[in-house]
């Protein structure tokens, strides 16, 4: 009879993982209802590796005998949080983006060229966001007047890291055009490893930082012209999804663009002065951006 693997008993006490729980809750916003205690076992064990520890009861003790969660905290996070992304994510929303939100803010600013400034908040390993600049770059290299710089943001410095790199598995830029794949995709030296890195112009383009979309105010720009923040409000109850949704628009211009998820798009019709207009993308009226940024 197969035995089982020594981890099927290693479990966080009743006592450690409810603490865990209010912990992300509380900094993050993210609940872990019993339902994910497996998964979140799981990913621990990762880290319980990487500080020599003997099992998931001697992490816990760590957190929250030995006063260690200040100093693990940001690694509890990386563990717990799910990064799910992928290029040309939601397609409709890049094609707005080059279709609509460009054009119209052209002529709004009338800008020669348009200075463009474009959020990905919770970035994860920064697809979105250089998907974002493959479509900007694209209306520059049909000659365009536009120039844009590219923000992204995410709580995990793990994923933080990856997107900095931008090197990924073949497979997963399948998404991309075969001709984006051509301008903006460099392939390994190394014919045997199976990966692609984001070109140098493009990677120039974007920039990434760390941050919890909890905190009461971020510290960055107050004249974004787009902002997407997609597929993690589903996280939230609804009072922060409010709360950060709010935030959020306090760095848009007036006129500036909100993109949400596909199965976000209630979260943004709570939230006065965001008039809907196209599928979970919403405007912000430009009186009340600017009494918000105010």
């Amino acid at each position: 009879m197969k035995q089982p693997h020594p981890e099927a008993f290693d479990r966080l006490n009743d006592r450690h993982f409810a603490a865990i729980a209010e912990v992300i809750e509380t900094r993050v916003g993210i609940k872990l209802p019993q339902t994910k205690r497996t998964m979140v076992e799981g990913r621990l064990r990762k880290r319980l590796r990487a500080l020599g520890l003997a099992n998931l009861t001697a992490y816990g003790d760590l957190l929250f005998k030995k006063n260690g969660l200040d100093a693990e905290l940001v690694n509890l996070i990386d563990c717990v949080t799910t990064n799910k992304t992928d290029f040309f994510r939601e397609p409709s929303h890049f094609e707005f983006l080059r279709d609509v939100a460009v054009p119209q803010l052209a002529r709004q600013r009338g800008e020669r060229p348009l200075n463009l400034k474009i959020w990905s908040a919770a970035c994860s390993t920064g697809a979105e966001a250089y998907t974002m600049a493959m479509v900007l770059q694209d209306l520059v290299n049909a000659g365009k007047p536009l120039r844009f710089s590219i923000l992204g943001t995410d709580i995990s410095t793990e994923v933080l890291r990856d997107a900095r790199t931008a090197i990924y598995p073949r497979e997963f830029v399948a998404p991309v055009p075969a001709a984006m794949q051509q301008r903006y995709l460099m392939r390994a030296k190394n014919p045997r490893e199976d990966v692609v890195r984001i070109a140098p112009e493009l990677r120039r383009t974007v920039n990434f930082e760390r941050l919890n979309l909890m905190d009461e105010s971020y510290p960055f720009d107050r004249d974004v012209d787009v902002i997407f923040c997609r597929n993690v409000l589903i996280y939230f109850d609804k009072p922060t999804q409010q709360a950060v949704i709010a935030r959020l628009v306090s760095h848009l211009r007036p006129g500036g663009y909100l993109m949400l998820g596909h199965s976000e798009s209630m979260a943004g019709s709570g939230v006065p002065g965001l008039q809907s207009v196209a599928p979970t993308t919403y405007q912000v009226a430009q009186a009340v951006a600017r009494r918000i940024a105010a």
